[in-house]
Parts: C-alpha cells; sequence; structure tokens
C-alpha cells in the first residue's frame, strides 16, 4: 500500500464502533497460513488454541477492538459442498468466536439474487472500506488492498454486508457440508 495509505493494522486499531469483514473466495493461499493448513491437509489436526503463537497477535488485537466497543462481524459466502480450505477455515472458526469476532456463514445459492462487490473487504466504522485482492489461485494480488472513502462506494458495500449477514448462519449452527 502507498505510504500516505493506513495498513490494515491501523485501521483497524483506530476503529471505535465496527469492523465488518466479508470474505467471498472458497480458496485462499496467502502466506502466513500456507504451514499451517499444509499441516491441517496432512494431519487433519487444526491450531484453535487462541494463545498459541500463531493466534495470539489476531486474537490479542480482535480482544482490544472489542474491548473499547467495537462489533466486530464476518460473514463468509461458502459454496456446496465446502472445500478443504473451508473446512480448514471452520475448524479454528472457535478461535475467532472466542476472541470476539461474530461470524456467519451463507451457503452460496442463497446469496445468489444480491449484489455483491467484485473483492473480499473489511469495512470500518461503516466509513472506509478497504477491499482485498487475490490472484485466481488465491495469493495476495499486487496491489493486495485498496482504500475507498467514497460514500457512495461505501454504502453500497455496508448495504451488502448487512444484506449478507440478515441471511446467514450463525457459526454455532452452520454445519459444513
Amino acid at each position: 500500500m502507498p505510504q500516505n495509505v493506513p495498513s490494515f493494522d491501523e485501521l483497524f486499531e483506530a476503529a471505535q464502533r465496527s469492523a465488518v469483514h466479508l470474505e467471498m473466495r472458497d480458496q485462499y493461499a496467502v502466506g502466513d497460513e500456507v504451514d499451517d493448513y499444509n499441516t491441517w491437509l496432512r494431519t487433519g489436526q487444526r491450531d484453535a488454541d487462541p494463545d498459541s503463537e500463531y493466534w495470539a497477535p489476531w486474537v490479542d488485537m480482535i480482544s482490544r477492538a472489542v474491548t473499547r466497543g467495537v462489533v466486530v462481524r464476518r460473514a463468509r459466502i461458502v459454496s456446496e459442498p465446502v472445500t478443504d480450505y473451508i473446512r480448514y477455515e471452520h475448524a479454528a472458526t472457535v478461535v475467532n468466536v472466542a476472541a470476539g469476532e461474530q461470524v456467519r456463514w451463507l451457503p452460496r445459492p442463497r446469496a445468489v439474487d444480491l449484489m455483491l462487490p467484485g473483492a473480499d473487504l473489511w469495512i470500518f466504522d461503516g466509513a472506509q472500506v478497504l477491499f482485498n485482492h487475490f490472484t485466481g489461485n488465491g495469493e495476495w494480488a499486487d496491489p493486495d488492498m485498496e482504500l475507498q472513502t467514497e460514500p457512495g462506494i461505501v454504502k453500497q458495500c455496508a448495504d451488502a454486508f448487512e444484506a449478507v449477514w440478515e441471511r446467514a448462519i450463525p457459526h454455532d449452527q452452520y454445519e459444513i457440508h
């Protein structure tokens, strides 16, 4: 990201009311997950310890946000039957929830009539949208993030997120297929 654009961590730490995340891919291949994902593929074991070295930075950031009153929500649109990667994500979502995130899952057929953005995103305080850009195989693209503050774009993305959230199934009720 250009130097004048805040980093994800800076945007997240500055959030005062809300941070929402919309994920729409069935496969990601981002660098910091590769070893953990490959271990899970081999063994079926996933690090789901919120205090582990792997999870602690994320758990700490979410916990700090929730403590200062930020509502953190994550919605995932998924194809069914789910991919191995979605099974991997689902296996550790208990960590996201334990940290204070609210997580819901929306099977893709229930989203067909929704107008959705073309990229995954985060919305901070209903005022800033951080789009996440990936390559076709799920790696970070260049540029990997794009910040938008234009009110029309923010509103469209917030409306899309809320439409997904209303239809999505809470994590503790969603059974992967």
